[in-house]
């Protein structure tokens, strides 16, 4: 059975000036799941997640959070909604306590004991009365995922969570949003240019290219059927000649070619080789990686 749908987004269109920036996107988040948004430079990432969020207005479509149409009912659908656009916007001279209870007065039926909540959702117990500028960068993402689940959101967006964190602190995040998404019921979108964490991180994947959405699916469905067999072999030429006559290959700089995997026929090719008098001198298998299809997607343009 499949779980509700928290956002839905239709045919979205933004035009500034002459320049049609976003064209007719659609794309949905359920209950529970982490879904990530990829786009290189221009792409037009960040324009829709400003809509989605309310900071500008789309030109047309629509944008329903929980059900409710974000233009018809504005206060009702943002209700639903938590978000960290960029960098989270804190006061560093006070205390992350201090800067919770600043946020929470502007949200109604959010007091003390949901502020506890959330900082021991986030792990900052013992050090929420530390103000905000002794705080590591990892802390400070934590604080202002706090900030934004004080409204208890069913959609939570999150615009590069990792950004400048180091090694421990991305694998921490990665841990905490999956968290968010499979104990707390969350649907998470987070826009990244990391694409080995999207790939770890994320259940389905949309890749926006010029303002349009070019693949939405499963990370494992993307990359179904992409595995290759990476094979160093000598004499190279003849061992080239003989495996392009079985399949489709891919030469790379530093002479090893590039086939599909396939679990029957890679052995039998591996034998057609050495009973042809080519040594292989080394066959490794190559897992998919999203990298690859998002650069072959968008013609190899850089991310965000």
């Amino acid at each position: 059975m499949e779980k509700p749908i928290t956002l839905a987004v239709k045919e979205l269109r933004k035009v500034i000036g002459k320049r049609e920036i976003i064209k007719e996107l659609t794309f949905d988040l359920r209950e529970g799941e982490v879904f990530g948004f990829l786009g290189p430079n221009g792409a037009g990432k960040t324009t829709t997640i400003r809509m989605l969020v309310g900071l500008i207005k789309p030109t047309s479509g629509t944008i329903e959070i929980c059900g409710t149409n974000l233009k018809e009912d504005f206060q009702k659908a943002l209700g639903n909604l938590g978000c960290i656009v960029e960098n989270p916007e804190l006061y560093p001279f006070l205390s992350g306590y201090n800067n919770l209870l600043h946020f929470a007065r502007m949200l109604p039926n959010v007091g003390e004991e949901r502020i506890k909540e959330v900082t021991e959702l986030v792990g900052l117990t013992e050090r929420i009365h530390d103000k905000v500028k002794t705080y590591s960068l990892g802390m400070r993402q934590r604080l202002g995922i706090a900030q934004a689940l004080l409204g208890r959101p069913k959609v939570l967006i999150l615009d590069e969570p990792t950004n400048g964190l180091d090694p421990s602190g991305i694998r921490e995040m990665r841990e905490f949003i999956r968290f968010l998404a499979e104990d707390e019921g969350l649907s998470v979108l987070v826009s990244s240019h990391l694409l080995s964490e999207i790939q770890l991180l994320c259940d389905r994947v949309a890749i926006i290219a010029k303002g349009l959405i070019i693949r939405t699916d499963t990370v494992e469905r993307l990359l179904a059927n992409r595995e290759q067999v990476a094979w160093r072999l000598s004499p190279f030429e003849k061992g080239r000649d003989l495996l392009s006559s079985l399949t489709v290959i891919e030469e790379t700089d530093n002479q090893t070619i590039l086939t599909e995997f396939h679990e029957q026929k890679t052995p039998e090719w591996n034998r057609l080789l050495v009973e042809a008098g080519v040594s292989v001198l080394e066959m490794s298998r190559k897992m998919p990686v999203l990298e690859d299809l998002f650069l072959e997607l968008t013609g190899g343009e850089a991310i965000e």
